[in-house]
């Protein structure tokens, strides 16, 4: 496929990635809701990391700047914050200094 590099989503579990072969510069990016799942990630030899829901309207499922710095600090990926980012919690965004950040809202 001549790809530059791949997703992993948090529901793939598998750990008999191939990774040989694979391009000097291809990057393998995941995502992960909970320290199982970075764990997982970090097995995967994922490079970067989507942690989500930072900002969701459920509280319930929301990860929060709490919890969110705690599983940051459980790896040495970059994280990335998605889930609920918009214009409104930009500031919160900018206190936890992520690696970066994607969101549909912010961008619509």
């Amino acid at each position: 496929m001549n790809a530059d590099g791949v997703y992993i989503s948090s529901a793939n579990k598998n750990l008999n990635l191939k990774t040989t072969n694979l391009k000097k510069r291809f990057r393998i990016l995941g995502s992960a809701h909970n320290l199982k799942e970075i764990k997982i990630k970090e097995l995967q030899k994922t490079e970067e990391i989507f942690l989500s829901p930072l900002f969701k309207k459920k509280t319930n499922q929301q990860l929060n700047i709490f919890r969110y710095l705690k599983l940051r600090a459980t790896t040495k990926m970059n994280d990335i914050s998605l889930g609920g980012i918009n214009s409104k919690n930009l500031k919160k965004l900018n206190m936890i200094k992520p690696f970066g950040f994607a969101g549909i809202s912010y961008f619509e």
